[in-house]
Formats: C-alpha cells, structure tokens, sequence
C-alpha cells in the first residue's frame, strides 16, 4: 500500500476564511447545513499598472499573482521581483520589479479561455511557446500509480466542501506543493509562483490537475518548464495538439490504475501490473468539471 508523503504545501480545509456554513433544504425539503468555498476577488499588479482581477479562494495570494504575471509573459524568469505586497482589506497584491513594465497593448487584447471562474489570457495565446521543445524525462507508470492513490486521499476543500479545483506538482511519486481554487489556472498559477518564488526548476517534475486538459493547461504547464501533465479528466484536441508540438506527455482520465496518453507516449515505462488493485474504490474521486 502507497504510504502519503508529506507536502511542503498541502491544503488546510479548516483555514479560517476559505469555507462557510450555508442553510438550506434538500430534496425532500429538509432543513440542511452545507460547508460551501468562499471565493472573493484579488485584483492584480506590476509595479503602478492595473493588470486583472481575479475570483480566487484568497490563500496564496503572493503566488498567485507572480504565477499569473509569470504565465503571461509579463515576468521573465531573468527579471528581479524586488517585492510582493498583498492588502487584504483592498484585497490587492502589487509585485514589484526593478525595472518598468508597460504592458497597454498587450492588455488590449484578451481571450476569455474555457476555465472555470473564467480564465483570460493576453496577447498571442501562443505567444511563449513558439520554437519551445520540453527536456527529456522518464515517466514511470508506477508514479502515477502512487501519485493518484495518495492525492486522492489527502485533506482537502475539494472533499470539504466540493466545487473547487486542484493542482499538484510532484517529483516521481512524491506531491510536493498541493494548491486549489476555484479556476484550475489559478490552482496552476499559485503552482507557478511558488516555483518562481523558490527558484525550483520544472525540468523533472509532474504536475497534476483535476481539470481538463485545455490548450490553457497545456501551455501554462509547458511555459512552466514541466515536461509531464496529468489530469482525472479529459482532453480537447487543440490541447492535444500543442502538447504534440512542444513534446509534453499528456496523461488523461487517470483513475486508479487507469489511464490514458494522448501524447508524449515516449517517455512512459511500464514498471507496475495494472491487474493488482491498488486503490480502493471508496478513495477515488470523480473528476471535477
């Protein structure tokens, strides 16, 4: 049996401010009590320019932000964050460089992507990736075995309180930083912070979502570096499509000890026997939409 590693982040579903009790009836009109995710605003920006506001659960909000800043292109790895200061009573977090931004043009032009909580992304959505080829990694399927036995049983909101997303970054079999939220980009984002924050390369990681495997997904998780992206969920083509172009597997409706790679197939070794159980059907979750 699989035995959960400690993470260097991992939820907290009793974090004050992150859940509350709703009244209501059920479906035979009684009287019921449901523990439901708050979500609140956070608005975005680099150095003195207003850049989004984003529905977020509110925890991580530093990593949120240079994740987000990072994934736009906004924040080259090379530049110098010289502060991060988050205002809660404002609910602002404000990362500041040692060299001015200006990004108006780039503002200007948004696409609205399929996240949930509705993620946006500026300028050329391809813009980062042109010409970008993930390293070379080796993916046991024994890992995935693990990995998805052990985030299925971790505390978390998703099995509080439900309607909520979340992101894993893993190395082998181990989850290291566990973030939710109510978008799986923002689940992502804080993922990318917190590996900026920390200088932590991508190179030999796997990351983990509950959501779907969108061209959104695809891209953050290939800007960030990792070469290995999983998911409980699905896939669209286009997502398909750009994971083919910059050499990134894509596993998808990892359940138990099944699955499905629709790209990157090359890095896969066959070290477990799918035939023995080794999760108990009690523990699996179903994928969040």
């Amino acid at each position: 049996m699989t035995q959960a590693k400690l993470c260097l982040i991992a939820p907290n579903p009793q974090e004050k401010g992150l859940t509350r009790q709703v009244a209501g009836l059920d479906h035979l009109g009684a009287e019921i009590s449901l523990n439901v995710v708050e979500e609140r605003p956070l608005t975005i920006w680099l150095n003195g320019q207003e850049i989004v506001t984003a529905m977020t659960i509110g925890d991580y909000p530093e990593y949120l932000a240079q994740g987000f800043l990072s994934n736009q292109g906004m924040l080259a790895r090379e530049e110098i964050v010289r502060s991060v200061d988050f205002d809660s009573e404002l609910e602002t977090v404000v990362v500041r460089t040692n060299m001015p931004t200006n990004y108006e043009a780039k503002l200007q032009k948004k696409t609205r992507t399929s996240g949930c909580a509705v993620g946006t992304v500026f300028g050329d959505i391809m813009e980062g990736i042109e010409g970008l080829r993930l390293p070379p990694a080796q993916l046991k399927t024994s890992w995935l075995y693990s990995l998805s036995r052990q985030i299925n049983q971790m505390p978390s909101l998703y099995l509080s309180a439900g309607a909520i997303h979340g992101t894993v970054l893993c190395l082998r079999d181990e989850p290291l930083v566990y973030m939710e939220d109510v978008g799986r980009h923002n689940a992502v984002d804080k993922v990318a912070g917190w590996m900026r924050a920390t200088q932590t390369s991508g190179a030999d990681k796997i990351l983990y979502t509950t959501g779907r495997l969108t061209s959104e997904m695809v891209i953050k998780c290939a800007l960030m570096g990792i070469p290995v992206l999983a998911s409980r969920s699905g896939f669209t083509a286009w997502g398909v499509e750009l994971a083919e172009q910059v050499g990134l597997t894509l596993i998808g409706r990892m359940r138990g000890q099944r699955f499905q790679c629709l790209s990157g197939q090359e890095r896969l070794v066959f070290d477990a026997d799918p035939s023995i159980e080794d999760e108990d059907r009690k523990h699996r979750r179903k994928s969040a939409q």
